[in-house]
């Protein structure tokens, strides 16, 4: 009777998620824009949590690192007891306040270096655009004059859409100038809520990193609680997978890209490059970004340095592409490693695809967050064949034709040999008359 009880129950719950995620799945067809509005409008209350739950992931590697390597040895030296509760919490308590001191300390470089100077550069760019603006119509000049037909091609072209680019200057890009100053107004209110979450957040960073084994104890309370061992198991497995994938991506993508941008100011800086410091952030900046991030950064570089200088535009592009080739070839995988486990193809698919979703921040977690969800379908699919008896390894797949009733593996023929060689089909016929 138990086991006719359980059964029923199970189908139960079957139909109820089904139920359940139908419903949920039509709400989101019909009810959509409402739906991503409330989101939206929960998310940012949640903002400030949300800040400080990313504060705290990024920070307790660093304070694990900070334990480890300096507290713990140090408290072992001096034998002090670190299993009583209260010297437990000094010593939590000691390494957080470590860990954010080294992270304002780095900010504080980072802010006292390299913000005076960005500072500098682009007042001096806003300062002198205009000479900037006609040392490159100079250049587009002489590199006409010397192809005239080059010339007479765009003049041309000029004549025959100058109406065109005249309405699109009027009804399209100086409406978008507007806004965009009007918006960058309404952004100082942005800026300041910003700010005003992120300083929540640090709070809230602070009690989930002096808690963090007793939070990670409770999710898995409850995660025993509410499923059977084996699935509860297979949850907490991939919870840390989880973890170790986007620590491994984004701190590894960080540590890179911060020696990118040092690589690339030496490199600038030897070169006479104009504006070394202000092109160094935005290439190790825009590093971040997996595949496309170097091409974003050195565009408007190499474009700024164009209307600067533009002698010097050609040394620059050649040694950010050798910049380039050495992060690619040499620095990125000994940092990274297999932190992902991606193809070339699925590392631009994901790039595109949640960068379209989510823009830059998509672009950034992009990789981390599919190499996640490429684990997690692996692993079904594998589970899948096991349940059926066939081979998990994708090399067996590797010019396969079919799978007989024997589940034995028939590779594909060349064709030349096809047309000469028996079909399975032709094999049998004769095996059975043989037999008869």
């Amino acid at each position: 009777m138990k086991k006719f009880t359980n059964k029923y129950m199970k189908w139960g719950t079957t139909a109820l998620v089904v139920l359940i995620l139908a419903i949920c799945f039509v709400c989101l067809i019909f009810k959509g824009e409402a739906i991503w509005s409330g989101l939206k409008m929960v998310s940012g209350v949640a903002m400030p949590v949300i800040d400080g739950l990313i504060i705290a992931f990024i920070a307790a590697p660093v304070l694990n690192w900070m334990e480890e390597k300096i507290i713990f040895p140090l408290c072992r030296k001096f034998h002090v007891d670190m299993l009583k509760p209260k010297v437990k919490k000094r010593i939590r308590a000691g390494s957080v306040l470590l860990t954010f001191l080294l992270f304002g300390l780095i900010m504080y470089s980072f802010f006292a270096i390299v913000i005076p100077e960005l500072a500098l550069s682009i007042q001096s760019i806003i300062t002198r655009f205009p000479t900037y603006i006609n040392n490159l119509i100079e250049l587009t000049e002489k590199l006409l004059a010397d192809n005239p037909d080059v010339e007479a091609y765009i003049e041309s072209l000029l004549s025959t859409y100058s109406k065109d680019l005249d309405g699109l200057l009027d009804n399209k890009v100086m409406p978008t100038i507007n806004s965009f100053i009007l918006s960058a107004s309404m952004g100082v209110i942005g800026m300041l809520k910003s700010l005003y979450n992120l300083v929540i957040g640090m709070i809230i960073s602070v009690y989930v990193l002096s808690g963090k084994e007793k939070f990670a104890s409770q999710s898995k309370k409850i995660c025993y609680a509410f499923f059977e061992r084996p699935v509860a198991n297979q949850i907490i497995s991939a919870c840390r997978f989880t973890n170790r994938t986007f620590i491994g991506f984004l701190g590894g993508k960080i540590v890179d890209s911060a020696i990118i941008g040092v690589l690339c100011f030496f490199g600038t800086s030897l070169l006479n490059i104009p504006y070394a410091v202000l092109i160094s952030v935005i290439v190790g900046v825009t590093n971040i970004i997996p595949f496309f991030g170097p091409y974003i950064g050195a565009i408007p570089s190499a474009l700024l340095v164009l209307m600067i200088n533009p002698v010097k535009c050609i040394p620059f592009i050649l040694f950010v592409l050798a910049l380039q080739q050495l992060d690619g070839n040499v620095i990125g995988p000994k940092i990274l490693g297999e932190s992902t486990g991606l193809s070339g193809f699925w590392v631009i698919f994901s790039i595109t695809f949640f960068g379209g979703l989510w823009g830059i921040a998509g672009m950034v977690v992009g990789v981390p967050l599919f190499a996640v969800l490429y684990a997690g379908i692996s692993y079904m699919v594998n589970r899948f064949l096991e349940k059926k008896s066939l081979s998990t390894n994708t090399d067996d797949y590797d010019e396969l034709d079919h799978i007989n009733a024997e589940q034995e593996y028939i590779l594909m023929q060349n064709t030349a040999l096809a047309k000469d060689a028996p079909s399975d089909n032709t094999k049998e016929k004769e095996n059975g008359e043989e037999s008869s």
